[in-house]
Formats: C-alpha cells, sequence, structure tokens
C-alpha cells in the first residue's frame, strides 16, 4: 500500500477517471513522437535526402510508392457520382497493375 502524504484525503476522488480525452483533442504522445520524427529526418537530410534514397535503387522506389507515399492518401472519400448519387470509394493503398 502506498504511503499516504500528511493531509491527503482517504476518500476515492470520481473526478474525470474513466472519461478519456475530448473528442476531437489530439493525442500529445503521437504529436511529440511525430515531432522528434520530423526533426530526426530533417536531421539526415529530410526531403533532397528521401529524393535521393527513391532514386538510388529500384526497390526504394517500389516502397516509397506501396508503404510511404499510401500513408498519405486518403481510407474514405465520400461524394456525389456522374449522376448525383452517392458513392463511397475506399482505398486500400495497394496500387492496382492497371493504373
Amino acid at each position: 500500500m502506498a504511503a499516504r502524504k500528511v493531509g491527503e484525503s482517504t476518500e476515492k476522488k470520481a473526478g474525470n477517471r474513466g472519461m478519456g480525452r475530448r473528442k476531437g483533442s489530439k493525442n500529445k504522445m503521437t504529436m511529440a513522437a511525430k515531432q522528434a520524427i520530423e526533426l530526426a529526418a530533417e536531421g539526415v537530410g529530410g526531403a533532397d535526402r528521401l529524393i535521393d534514397w527513391i532514386k538510388e535503387d529500384p526497390s526504394n522506389e517500389k516502397v516509397f510508392w506501396s508503404q510511404m507515399y499510401t500513408k498519405l492518401l486518403p481510407l474514405q472519400v465520400n461524394g456525389s457520382g456522374d449522376n448525383g448519387e452517392h458513392r463511397i470509394i475506399v482505398s486500400t493503398g495497394v496500387p492496382r497493375g492497371d493504373d
């Protein structure tokens, strides 16, 4: 059992326990990790180095298009079709052979 501080209540506090983050709020740890990755990428050459890496080998270009670039694509797009019908297009991120 953990030691209590002087003057600390033994009652449990309801507070916001179990509520989680508010809808739409950003995960601070994810933002910090993304910032660290961004700083590291800039430290090793940024976009220019990435371009050089892609051009070094055809397998690097394949990795770029199939695993990296697809992270930027939307997973689902909603909109109207040619005749006004509602269409939902889901992107799998996997390139098709006929494109």
